[in-house]
């Protein structure tokens, strides 16, 4: 008897080892499908890139207006090139350096048309030669019969080309192809050897003043470097600088085997560029970089696992956390070097980000990031409070060293308080809490920018919302979105000052937070705009929208209504109380999804009567019904978007990416949960929609969602048990979640009411 307990042991002991080893070696990459969002306008790219890489190597299909943002879009037929930076999923583009473009025979190198998508030596493709996995991107070039492929490291690119048999293999470097095609302010490109081009270029578009770096290595000598400028040869020459360039380098191919090109990039200089190249990638192992940068991805991939025999949720899903770690970009050198946001050089031994989309990331993507990843997010609030140090603020819209001055708000006030509040501060306290109050004043010294972006990154809105408690819309465009996103702004600042006992803040940051009522008109039941002598501006249409000049952001008065998710309460009663509320709440969905005006901004899309799920400023909303005690409509609606609005196809999203944070809110929601208020760490439950779902915390300890009776019909929560005891509001905390347990959820076809 003795012997078969041993024999049962040993052979449950191996079978949960064996589980947890397939567990643990299962490819998530699989589940990716870097396509979904670069149809539509999600604004995505499918080409390689490491987890937060400084590389983004994809394919260049367009140049110019608002669904060129990433460079790419899947209705696109031609390719212009490779180039190793691109934008995921923002609302303005830039980037697109240093393009490479394999070609056969003699190329055509025109003078580019401007205002023109296509170069003179793009080539066709078919869609069904095109793959992308995490970190791989290949496609057959019709033009010229070769087949690209790309990966990328963390700080390099690496490409392979396969020309056709008896092909005259060519290819050619371009730096004067960018996306938006922006002013360049300097530029320089040499032959080093015959396998080594290096080079720089200084641009103006929406970052204003970007450098970057480059330095190409090839697998074979080329027989010929042509150098091109402004689209004419130059004759015997290695070395161009002024304002254009592009060289074309000639190969022989008699040995058959494929053309590869390794390119370092740097923000720094041409050595920096050198140094990330060797460090990343030393030999030519093209399969090993592919299988490197795919492992990285799996370990990021496997902090959530799902179970689920829904296919296209578990891609969607795996795909949205995939789009979570393309940005903040690595900004800093493999030496530790990074230009700061005063233009110099300085050094850090540890990572510095860029590409800080805060107005969008601060709802979701940061608030994730404390769950799964919160060393990484502290790492990003680092790198803000040094930019901070450098440039004299705290960034709105943090691109490549630039402040852009883009978007309103001051979020990276609740990035860092979520963080803070939740326990995470690994970052200097005071320091971010002298940044805070300064980003909240109205204080334009010491700001290293231009006059212009000086007074856009310090706008007067701050002076009036400190000494009107309004902004006049008299005298300032977007005055109501500005005036209710500072309100939550100060809010959050408010919580830091608790913390730290500071009572003359405290009294301060109180009255400021309050400040949306100021916008409330009781008439209409609306936030809009106040004079400067405190009249309401006429006329006035809750669907109606100017984009960028009315007195919203991107949106209409039916969606800035409900942004106060720091006082839920506080917005209930302004409404008339909860049942007014509720009257109100459930007529922002059912109203006419019709938009009204002469300029109606893209932005608001995803419509659910006028609730617009395309775009950040309603996220929260759909939670709202929590905290006035319907929950099943929460459920109700956060089924529609998870199910109607997300979609595993190339126009999968309802609106820009931006930089994961429209990704970031599937996650949370599909999970089963969302926080409404970052800077408060609560959870409201909404809709669950897989069967299991294990989040891997960084402690070790584990935190699953188990849904009972799961099915598509059955998107109503019955009962709710966190660790064996049934809950008896719909929100829980984060310390419960990362204490680790159970979230059990017992689900039905008909409201519990």
């Amino acid at each position: 008897m003795r012997i078969f307990r041993f024999l049962f042991a040993f052979i449950l002991t191996v079978s949960l080892f064996v589980s947890c080893q397939e567990k643990s070696s299962t490819d998530y990459a699989q589940f990716v499908d870097p396509f979904i969002g670069t149809g539509g306008h999600g604004h995505t790219f499918p080409g390689a890139t490491f987890p937060n890489g400084m590389v983004q190597l994809s394919p260049d299909t367009r140049i110019y207006e608002w669904d060129a943002c990433s460079g790419y879009h899947f209705s696109d037929s031609t390719i212009n090139g490779f180039s190793h930076t691109h934008l995921s999923g923002t609302g303005i583009g830039d980037y697109g350096d240093v393009l490479i473009m394999p070609v056969a025979g003699v190329p055509d190198i025109r003078k580019r048309t401007k205002g023109v998508d296509t170069v003179s030596f793009a080539s066709p493709f078919s869609k069904e030669n095109e793959k992308a996995t995490p970190g791989y991107y290949s496609v057959i070039l019709d033009r010229y019969g070769v087949k690209a492929e790309l990966t990328a490291s963390k700080r390099a690119g690496m490409h392979r080309y396969t020309f056709p048999e008896n092909a005259e293999p060519s290819m050619i470097i371009d730096l004067d192809y960018a996306v938006q095609s922006p002013k360049i302010l300097d530029l320089t490109l040499e032959k080093v050897s015959d396998t080594e081009i290096r080079g720089f270029r200084r641009t103006s578009c929406w970052a204003p003043d970007r450098s970057i770096y480059f330095y190409a290595k090839t697998s074979k000598p080329f027989k010929n470097a042509a150098f091109y400028q402004h689209d004419e040869l130059k004759s015997n020459v290695n070395f161009l600088n002024g304002t254009s360039g592009k060289v074309l380098l000639s190969f022989e191919t008699s040995d058959g085997k494929p053309i590869m090109v390794k390119v370092g990039i740097s923000p720094v200089d041409m050595e920096g560029a050198k140094k990330n190249l060797e460090a990343d990638i030393p030999a030519w192992d093209f399969e090993k970089v592919v299988k490197d940068t795919r492992t990285a991805w799996n370990e990021k991939l496997k902090k959530i696992e799902v179970e689920t025999t829904d296919e296209d949720q578990r891609k969607i899903f795996y795909t949205g956390l995939y789009h979570t770690y393309i940005a903040p970009n690595i900004f800093s050198d493999a030496d530790g070097r990074y230009r700061g946001m005063d233009g110099q050089i300085h050094s850090s031994t540890e990572n510095i980000y860029t590409v800080f989309s805060l107005w969008d990331t601060m709802r979701a993507l940061h608030p994730m990031l404390t769950i799964i990843d919160p060393e990484l997010n502290q790492n990003f609030i680092r790198t803000l409070l040094t930019k901070h140090k450098e440039g004299g603020l705290l960034p709105m819209w943090e691109l490549a060293g630039n402040y852009t001055a883009t978007m309103i708000g001051y979020n990276a006030a609740p990035v860092i308080v979520d963080s803070y509040v939740k326990g995470y501060r690994n970052f200097d306290v005071d320091l971010a809490y002298e940044a805070l109050l300064k980003t909240s004043g109205y204080d334009t010294t010491n700001i290293i920018a231009s006059r212009i972006f000086k007074h856009a990154l310090m706008p007067k809105s701050k002076k009036y919302k400190n000494e009107l408690g309004f902004i006049p819309s008299d005298s300032e465009h977007e005055s109501v979105a500005k005036g209710m996103e500072y309100a939550y702004d100060d809010w959050c600042i408010l919580q830091m000052a608790k913390e730290r006992k500071d009572s003359q803040n405290i009294i301060r940051f109180e009255k400021l937070a309050k400040n949306y009522m100021n916008y409330f008109d009781k008439s209409t039941g609306f936030m809009r705009g106040k004079l400067q002598d405190g009249t309401w501006r006429t006329p006035f249409n809750p669907r109606s929208s100017a984009h960028r000049m009315d007195d919203y952001c991107e949106g209409t008065a039916w969606q800035w209504l409900w942004f106060v998710p720091h006082d839920v309460n506080g917005l209930m009663k302004l409404l008339g109380g909860r049942e007014k509320f509720l009257e109100k709440l459930d007529g922002l969905f059912t109203a006419d999804s019709n938009l009204e005006g002469e300029i109606v901004s893209a932005d608001i899309s995803g419509l659910i009567g006028q609730y617009a799920h395309g775009n950040e400023p309603s996220h929260h909303i759909i939670h709202l019904y929590n905290y006035a005690g319907v929950p099943h409509k929460t459920q109700e609606l956060a089924d529609s978007v998870l199910y109607t609005l997300y979609h595993a196809e190339p126009d999968g999203l309802s609106g820009n990416e931006d930089c994961g944070q429209m990704s970031a809110w599937y996650i949370l929601n599909a999970m089963g949960f969302y926080q409404v208020a970052p800077g408060d760490p609560v959870y409201s439950i909404g809709r669950p929609i897989f069967d299991k779902t294990t989040i891997n915390l960084p402690t070790g300890k584990k935190f699953t969602v188990i849904t009972n009776n799961n099915a598509r019909r059955n998107k109503y929560i019955q009962s709710v048990k966190l660790n064996g005891t049934e809950l008896e509001k719909p929100f829980f905390t984060h310390e419960q979640l990362v204490n680790g347990g159970e979230l059990e959820i017992e689900m039905g076809d008909k409201p519990k009411l």
